[in-house]
Parts: C-alpha cells; structure tokens; sequence
C-alpha cells in the first residue's frame, strides 16, 4: 500500500515568513531535531542564494559525517535551468531538488505579464528537471505553484511532461490556501489518476485549513496508489497564514477517526520529540506557540470547567485524544532566578568555561576553550538572541561545521 511521508519545509517556506528569520545554526538545528523526530526529508534551503551556500555545503558534510542520517536535504530552485545549473555549480554534492514554477493563469498573467504563455511554463519546466537530471541529481520534485487555481487539464500536462522528463515527484501547491478538503480532494485524486506519479501536498492556512487540506490530498494521493509527501513547518510557520504544522498534522495522520487504520505513515515517527522542537522554534524565530496549538500549546492539556476537570481525573481519556506524555511534555522546566551566567557575543573565557563545565563540557586546553568561546560569539552575533544547550554543544563538537555555518562571503 502507499505510503504518507512527512516532508518539512520550516527552513524554505518558513524563513520566508515576513519579519522572521533564523541564523544559519538555528537552521541546523532544526534539521537535527527533524531527523531526530524521523521526519523523511527537509527542505533546507535555496542552492542558487549566496549567502546559503555556506550552510547547505556544511549541512550536506554533516550528512556525509552520518550525522544528519537518515533524513533527506532537499533544496528549492526555480525551474529555471540557468537556476539549476548556479545551483550545483554553488552546491556540487546537493543530490535532492524541488523545481517550482507557477502554472496558474493567474500567475502566468499576472506576474509573466505575456513574458510566458502555458507552453513556455512547460517546456521551461522540463528544460530544468533534464538539467536537474544531467547535473547528477538523484530525486527531482516539480512544484506548480498555485495548481488550486490551476486549470486542471493544464495541470495534468503540466505532470505528465514532468513524469515523461523524469520527475519523480509532482508538488500540488495550494500556495494561496484557496482549497477546502472536498475540493482537494477532488483534485489530487484525478490528478493522480490521470499522471501515476507520486505526490506533494503544500498547503497554507489563509482559509484556516492547511491541516485539514493536507490530510484531504494525501488521502486522495494514496486512493490513486501513489506515495505522498505531505509539506508541514514547524508551528505552522509560513508565508501570509502559515503552512500546515507539522505536529498538528502528526496527530491527524495517527489520531483522526479510522483515518490511521487505512493511511500508514512511510516512515516511524517519535513523537515525542514534538514539545522539544516545537520549543526550539518558537524561541529561534521569536514567536510563541499560540496556547491552543494542537498538542502543544499551553492549553492543550488544560482543563477548567469542573465537568472536564471531573472526568480528566477519573480517566484522562474522557477529554483528551492522547497524552500530553506522547509528546514528550511532563517534564518540569527550571528557570534561573538568582545568578545566571549566559554565553553571549561579549563573554570571557571564565564565565564560558564555568557555564560549559554544567553541561559536562570539557576543553583540552586553554586555546581550545578561546576557539570555541570565539565561534559561540559569533553564532550569537547572527542569532541576537542566547545560545540554547544543544547549539553550544553542538559548536563545542563540531567546531570546523559551526565555523563553515557562521562564514558570509558577501558579493565582491
């Protein structure tokens, strides 16, 4: 049977979202925890953009190092093929890439403005997915950008040049939340039909339905015996609305009625990594988790009225679909009240070795200590915000990765 795999696309989609951002190690980061949680691929970046390079090349290293193992880093490129050829030529060991163009009449019309007509969209698209091809690339997706307002007849040519050219997957963008789940449905089903390719599902909130959406095509995907890749940012961060949340969709995928005895995940998933990653975003873009996020949120697992108290008390699953437990919640958290030492841009070698000493952090030397101390100042240079543990010790363990990852080699 087909098969849904989770394909997050926080550090493309996400960074996108207008006013936030994350420096080059809080992206590492999240490709950490992903493949921690066993989420299949990331969308980690854009290979054609200069001042990613840097942080693709070190991540890709990291994957060679089996670090980041067994996760995919897949790259965003336009299909456009002077894009793809920049790409590997910024990027050689890049091997997973998405080639997105729009095919809308509107966007032809719109933003083209009588530059490209259908035919243009097409043959562009087929020109970079052979490039992609050429190039040595190992899996190509192709994404139609806003395909809910596409023509469906354009659409299905659109995925069967794509088949025919040797793509392997076919993203269904519904790039401006514009679908419902009957509707996608619909779609995606005969588009599946008609092209037997496997499936994208990229959904945006603007209508307050990524999630659903997203369920919505990868049913329809997995009816039409395809494997699906459904598209979710961490805390449904994205352009405009946002995208579908990753853990939101989890719960969907695994929880909803019936829908999980019928629609597997392809890939284990530990879901109690949800509260940690969940966390981490929030604190690296600066945004809190809304208190009724799925899962998450503050209030997920809160119970007032004296009727929901009652039956909480008596077993917990009278009012709640799973355990807050499941999703690696329950800990207490501490929070420094008296003396706190923090590793900031400023620090000295006593205060950094003090606070790296708690986490059993050990330096050979005096010089060691200094190397380190110099690359955490500069991470939270980029970051304007103190280091988590996990990114000290990561820079602690792999010093020549953080240094490559903080690098900028501005045009010049």
């Amino acid at each position: 049977m087909s098969k849904i795999y989770l394909l997050d696309v926080t550090n493309r989609d996400g960074v996108q979202t207008a006013k936030l951002g994350l420096s080059k190690i809080e992206k590492t980061m999240i490709n950490l925890y992903l493949n921690e949680m066993g989420v299949f691929q990331s969308e980690f970046g854009f290979p054609t953009t200069r001042h990613e390079v840097n942080y693709l090349n070190a991540n890709l290293e990291l994957a060679g190092m089996g670090v980041l193992k067994p996760i995919r880093l897949q790259g965003w490129i336009r299909a456009v093929a002077d894009d793809v050829r920049t790409a590997f030529k910024y990027v050689p060991d890049i091997k997973h890439v998405n080639l997105s163009l729009s095919t809308s009449d509107q966007m032809i019309n719109g933003k083209f403005r009588g530059r490209k007509n259908r035919q243009d969209i097409i043959r562009d698209m087929a020109e970079a997915v052979d490039v992609a091809r050429a190039m040595g690339a190992e899996t190509i997706g192709v994404n139609a950008e806003d395909a809910s307002r596409t023509d469906l007849n354009f659409l299905i040519e659109f995925g069967l040049t794509a088949k025919e050219h040797g793509a392997d997957r076919l993203r269904y963008c519904d790039t401006l939340g514009y679908d419902n789940p009957f509707t996608i449905y619909e779609t995606v089903k005969t588009l599946t039909d008609s092209v037997q390719i496997p499936i994208e599902i990229h959904c945006h909130g603007d209508l307050g339905m990524a999630e659903a959406n997203s369920l919505a095509g990868a049913k329809a995907a997995v009816d039409g015996g395809q494997d699906v890749y459904v598209n979710t940012t961490i805390n449904g961060t994205g352009e405009r609305a946002g995208n579908a949340d990753l853990v939101a969709v989890i719960l969907a995928v695994t929880k909803s009625k019936g829908f999980a005895e019928k629609y597997e995940l392809g890939m284990p998933i530990d879901l109690s990594r949800s509260w940690k990653i969940a966390k981490f975003a929030s604190y690296a873009f600066g945004v809190p988790i809304p208190m009724n996020q799925p899962g998450v949120g503050a209030n997920a697992f809160a119970h007032a009225s004296g009727i929901h108290a009652d039956g909480v008390l008596k077993d917990p699953e009278n009012y709640e679909l799973y355990g807050f437990g499941e999703l690696g919640r329950g800990e207490p958290e501490f929070v420094e009240t008296g003396r706190e030492i923090i590793a900031g841009q400023y620090s000295g070698i006593s205060g950094f070795s003090h606070l790296m000493g708690k986490m059993e952090v050990s330096f050979t030397n005096d010089d060691n200590a200094r190397d380190i101390l110099e690359l955490v100042r500069y991470a939270n240079v980029e970051s304007q915000k103190p280091l988590v543990e996990d990114e000290l010790l990561f820079i602690a363990k792999y010093p020549e990765i953080s240094r490559k990852l903080l690098t900028l080699n501005p045009l010049g």
